[in-house]
């Protein structure tokens, strides 16, 4: 892990779809080792600032970003910069599960394999502790060559998660992670995000209040692609600073 205080530090970041501003100069840093949720009302630019954290908005068409996005230092808009090893090392989990149409031992294995890795032992040794830090080993165990397709919805997501684990990243994008699953698997997943603070910096865009305030150190408040609050969660919840918050999180907003 790097020494510096903040793993991402974004300045001044503006985002167009071809003339559209979807984010106005937003500037937000994430300190390791903790998770921040992302909140605001239904286009307010909070899943489009989470994908520039590892250029995923690269891969829309007609797509222009200005401003500075550095992780570990390092500018990861540069020319020099491999999408691929940034990928890796930013990790990111849909909203819709979305395991690949095969086993649940070849959904974890992917990118090990991708990256080349040959090792039968070690492959297996890293999918078990990958399913095992995504909670969900006890349900899979015996179930690894089946298609992860024939899983629960909440089990498919932890799987998901597994896969991104297994690649060893730094920071964990979660976008709405459990908005598709029923409140018992929602429960299953904060719970696992809570135990993997210990090693991963998560980012998590939210539209679930509650769940922002039970399991994030740090929330920001997305509005018409502007960050108008950035603070410790206990904080903005119950002493924000700016109106626009407080009627958003009292639910007088819209």
């Amino acid at each position: 892990m790097s020494k510096e205080k903040y793993i991402i530090e974004s300045k001044d970041v503006h985002l167009y779809y071809g003339k559209n501003e979807a984010l106005k100069g937003v500037s937000l840093d994430f300190k390791p080792k903790e998770i921040t949720a992302l909140i605001g009302p239904s286009g307010c630019g909070k899943s489009t600032y989470l994908r520039t954290l590892n250029r995923m908005n690269d891969l829309i068409p007609d797509v222009t970003i200005t401003g500075n996005i550095t992780f570990e230092n390092q500018d990861i808009y540069s020319p020099k910069m491999d999408t691929v090893e940034l990928r890796k090392k930013v990790g990111m989990v849909f909203q819709q599960p979305n395991p690949f149409p095969f086993s649940v031992f070849e959904n974890v294995a992917y990118g090990l394999r991708i990256a080349g890795m040959k090792d039968k032992k070690k492959i297996e040794e890293i999918v078990e502790i990958s399913l095992k830090k995504a909670a969900v080993w006890e349900d899979v165990k015996d179930k690894l060559h089946k298609n992860a397709l024939s899983l629960s919805g909440g089990q498919q997501q932890r799987v998901c998660i597994a896969r991104v684990l297994a690649i060893e990243p730094a920071v964990i994008l979660l976008d709405e992670p459990t908005s598709a699953l029923d409140p018992v698997s929602s429960g299953k997943i904060e719970r696992m995000l809570m135990d993997l603070k210990e090693d991963y910096t998560m980012i998590m865009v939210t539209h679930n209040m509650q769940q922002a305030s039970r399991i994030s150190d740090n929330t920001a408040f997305f509005l018409n692609g502007k960050l108008i609050e950035f603070g410790e969660t206990r904080q903005i919840f119950t002493n924000p600073r700016k109106k626009e918050t407080e009627d958003y999180i009292s639910g007088r907003f819209g």
